[in-house]
């Protein structure tokens, strides 16, 4: 259908008050009452259909409408949305301070029976805290003598005192042990050898004929005879006893002490000492052996032996010039 002239586009365009249309699903017919916005839109689109010859009918209205309807929608849900979410932030921050303040509340306004009797104010601690105070004294008080508390204390000098009786005492019984054990030597010793002794050998000597190396070879048969403390038979030496036995053997008395056994013979250097000479140390004697050896009976325990000299704390002593 063709238009002419602007009387027919008055006649063919919508009113822009209100747009007569109809809801074609329950039949009834409704006005819409349009916003400024919606009636340019409506009066924008009519004029577009005009100029291309279209007739503007009441189902392209209402697709402009619905079109209008959802932008409008959009529009107004966009600051419903800004308004929902400022309010959840508020009521957010609203929590999170009363938490933060909770947990800043001193410990004591949290305190079990805070206010019990426990904890109130005694007449003692208002006393304190009004300052000056007066205190009666009975006076029997004055009467009352005070001593200092004696007391004892042990002294360093007391202390290493008492160490060194201690010690004393140990001794005395280690001496006491060593008698003890000496005897029962003894007296095993003297049950066991039957032999002539160091005076029977002087009386009538076996080797009258008195050499160096024939003394050496004869002290060497002792080997393996026991450490005894004061014995000297061959049931068991101590040092000095071992040389006496076997000096009495060729005629020569000496006495029983590896001091005055040093003291009999003639020091000799130790490059000039040979196997039968006499090796003296501080408190023990013995048969030099040669290359730096010594032959003689060591201590409790042990067995006349022959042994390199350990010690050059000692010196050379020959018996018979």
């Amino acid at each position: 259908m063709k238009v002419e002239g602007p009387s027919a586009r008055r006649q063919n365009h919508p009113s822009l008050a209100a747009v007569h249309t109809r809801d074609e699903r329950s039949g009834r017919g409704n006005y819409l009452v349009l916003s400024r916005r919606r009636r340019i839109t409506l009066a924008a689109l009519g004029m577009s259909r005009l100029r291309r010859g279209t007739k503007p009918t009441s189902d392209s209205l209402a697709q402009v409408e619905t079109s209008v309807n959802r932008q409008t929608a959009t529009h107004r849900a966009a600051p419903k949305r800004s308004r929902r979410g400022g309010i959840s932030n508020i009521v957010i921050m609203t929590l999170t301070s009363g938490l933060v303040a909770t947990m800043a509340l001193p410990a004591y306004a949290f305190a079990p029976g805070s206010r019990d009797a426990t904890f109130e104010s005694t007449a003692s601690n208002e006393a304190t805290k009004s300052g000056a105070q007066a205190v009666e004294v009975d006076a029997q008080a004055n009467t009352v003598t005070v001593a200092r508390e004696g007391f004892s204390a042990t002294t360093p000098e007391e202390i290493a005192a008492a160490a060194a009786a201690t010690a004393a005492a140990e001794a005395v019984a280690a001496a006491e042990a060593r008698r003890v054990e000496v005897a029962s030597q003894r007296v095993s010793y003297a049950n066991a050898y039957t032999g002539p002794s160091a005076a029977d050998y002087l009386a009538s000597p076996n080797h009258p004929s008195f050499d160096l190396q024939a003394v050496f070879n004869k002290a060497a048969e002792y080997q393996g005879v026991p450490y005894v403390y004061g014995g000297a038979t061959p049931a068991g030496f101590d040092c000095s006893g071992l040389i006496k036995y076997v000096y009495a053997q060729f005629g020569v008395n000496l006495p029983h002490s590896s001091t005055s056994q040093g003291a009999m013979g003639t020091r000799i250097s130790i490059e000039d000492a040979v196997p039968g000479d006499l090796v003296i140390m501080p408190g023990h004697d013995g048969f030099y052996a040669g290359n730096g050896n010594i032959l003689h009976a060591p201590y409790t325990g042990q067995n006349v032996r022959i042994q390199p000299i350990w010690t050059s704390d000692y010196y050379i002593v020959r018996i018979g010039i």
